[in-house]
C-alpha cells in the first residue's frame, strides 16, 4: 500500500475497477471534507522539498538563476573619483591655462595646479586638484589655450560654477562590503550588470531544478488534426515553457502508454529532481498513476485538493525523496494542478521566496463552488476582475485570454471584495508583475 504523510489522506482508498460515472461523482461530494484545501496544498508542496544544494556559477552562466548568498560589494562603486561627463577637469574658478593632453578612460593624468584644465572623457579618472568638470558645451577655448566659460552658461549660472559639478565621487553608489541584494533574488541582466561592477567574477546560486515531464494518454495525439478518439496534447507544449519560465530545466518530455508497467518503468528510469505526470492522476480503470506510486513504496503528501477544476492532482515521495507531482489529464484542471502543487515546490526547489499575493476586487458577483475553491481565468477591467466564459477543465480558450486566474473561496466572492489572483502561466508572481502585465496587454489591446 503507498504509505501516507502526516498530512495525507490515509482513508482514501483505490476504487474498484467497475464503478458508475454517477457513484463517483458522488463519492466525490462524501469524501470532499478529506481533501487538502486549496491552500493547505499549496503549504504542504512547498514544504515537501528543500532548497538544491547551491553552486559557485560565473557571471556568464548564471543568468535566471536564484542568488544562494547575499549580495555585497567588493570595491566601492565608483572605485576612483570619475567625469561624468566630456569637457575639461579644471581647478579654481577659471579661465584655465588648458594643459597638452586628454584623460581618457583607462588612463590617469598629472595633478592639476591652480588655475588649469586638461581635456577629460566620461569616465575618466579625475586628476588631483580638480574642482569640478566644465562640459564641452559651456567651455570656449581660445587661440591662446586659455580655457573661459561661454557666456550662455554665466547666464544660466554664474561665472562661479559649483564645485563638484559633473563628478561622480568614489563610492558615491555604494562603499566596500555594502549589502546590495538578499538571497532568494533572481539573477537577471541588471544584477549580473551590478555583480560584476562590483568586482564579482563568479555567483552562489541556489541548484537549478531538473524536471522529467511523463505525458499518459493512448488517445493523444502530437501533430495533426483531433478526430476518431483521439486528441492533440496541449499539456506538453503548455507545461514545458510554463517551467523553463520558472527556472526549471526540463530534462524529457516523454510520452507514455496507459500501461501499468510502462508508467513503474518511466518513473523508475527518472533521474530528474521532481517528475510531473499528466493525466492518469483519477482513479479510473485506466489511471496508473497511483497504483504506479504504490507499486514503487512512494509516499503520498497530497492525495486529491478541494478545488475545481483539478481536484484528482496529487504529490508524492519516491523512496529516495524526490517528488512527483501528478496532474489531471484535462488542460485546464492541469494548470490548476501546477499552479497549486508544481510552482510552491518548485520554487522551494529553487531557492525562490512564496511569491507574494495579489488582489483585485470582483467586478460582479462571483459564484464559489462550494466546498471547493475554484480557480477561474478571469479578465482586468477598470481595476477589477470579471469572469470568462470557456472555464471547464478540459477548456482552454479562457486561459489563453485571460489576464489572471482568480482563487475564488468556496463561499464566492460578491462585487466590490477582493479575490487573490495568479500568474497566467509562464509569467510572473506576485502583485506587481500579476497587475503590470495585465495593465500591459490592455495597454496593447487598445
Amino acid at each position: 500500500m503507498v504509505e501516507f504523510g502526516n498530512n495525507a489522506l490515509a482513508e482514501w482508498a483505490f476504487w474498484p475497477s467497475s464503478f458508475s460515472w454517477l457513484s463517483w461523482s458522488a463519492a466525490i461530494r462524501r469524501t470532499v471534507g478529506l481533501m487538502h484545501t486549496w491552500a493547505h496544498a499549496r503549504t504542504a508542496a512547498a514544504r515537501a522539498v528543500r532548497p538544491l544544494l547551491p553552486q559557485r556559477l560565473p557571471l556568464a552562466d548564471a543568468a535566471g538563476r536564484v542568488l544562494a548568498a547575499p549580495l555585497a560589494s567588493l570595491t566601492d562603486l565608483p572605485a576612483f573619483d570619475t567625469s561624468a561627463m566630456d569637457g575639461w577637469a579644471v581647478r579654481g574658478p577659471g579661465p584655465w591655462h588648458v594643459v597638452r593632453g586628454r584623460v581618457l578612460a583607462g588612463g590617469t593624468g598629472r595633478p592639476l595646479d591652480p588655475d588649469e584644465a586638461v581635456a577629460i572623457a566620461t569616465g575618466a579618472p579625475l586628476p588631483a586638484g580638480t574642482s569640478l568638470v566644465l562640459r564641452s558645451e559651456d567651455g570656449l577655448l581660445g587661440e591662446d589655450g586659455v580655457l573661459k566659460v561661454v557666456r550662455a552658461t554665466v547666464l544660466a549660472h554664474g561665472h562661479d560654477l559649483p564645485p563638484g559639478r559633473d563628478i561622480r565621487l568614489r563610492g558615491q553608489e555604494c562603499r566596500a562590503g555594502d549589502p546590495l541584494l538578499p538571497a532568494g533574488t533572481r539573477i537577471t541582466p541588471a544584477v549580473l550588470g551590478l555583480a560584476a561592477a562590483c568586482g564579482h567574477d563568479a555567483l552562489t546560486v541556489t541548484g537549478r531544478p531538473c524536471a522529467d515531464l511523463l505525458v499518459l494518454g493512448d488517445e493523444l495525439l502530437d501533430r495533426g488534426l483531433p478526430g476518431r478518439g483521439r486528441v492533440r496534447d496541449a499539456l506538453g507544449p503548455l507545461l514545458v515553457p510554463w517551467l523553463e519560465a520558472l527556472g526549471v530545466r526540463v530534462a524529457s518530455r516523454g510520452r507514455v502508454a496507459d500501461d501499468l508497467d510502462a508508467l513503474c518503468a518511466a518513473l523508475s528510469r527518472s533521474t530528474a529532481d521532481v517528475v510531473l505526470t499528466t493525466g492518469g492522476s483519477a482513479r479510473g480503470p485506466v489511471d496508473h498513476v497511483r497504483r504506479a506510486l504504490e507499486a514503487l513504496g512512494a509516499r503520498m503528501l497530497v492525495d486529491s485538493v478541494a478545488v475545481r477544476p483539478g481536484h484528482p492532482m496529487l504529490l508524492a515521495l519516491l523512496p529516495d525523496g524526490r517528488p512527483v507531482v501528478g496532474l489531471p489529464g484535462n488542460p485546464l484542471a492541469a494548470v490548476a494542478g501546477t499552479a497549486t502543487l508544481a510552482v510552491p515546490l518548485l520554487r522551494t526547489l529553487a531557492g525562490l521566496p512564496a511569491a507574494a499575493p495579489a488582489g483585485l476586487p470582483a467586478g460582479v458577483r462571483m459564484a464559489g463552488r462550494a466546498p471547493s475553491t475554484a480557480l477561474v481565468p478571469v479578465a482586468v477591467r477598470d481595476g477589477a476582475v470579471h469572469p470568462l466564459d470557456f472555464h471547464g477543465p478540459a477548456m482552454l480558450r479562457g486561459l489563453a485570454s485571460c489576464d489572471a486566474l482568480a482563487v475564488v473561496p468556496p463561499e464566492g466572492a460578491e462585487a466590490g471584495v477582493p479575490v487573490e489572483l495568479l500568474a497566467r502561466p509562464g509569467e510572473a508572481e506576485g502583485p506587481g508583475a500579476v497587475l503590470g502585465a495585465a495593465l500591459l496587454r490592455q495597454g496593447v489591446a487598445a
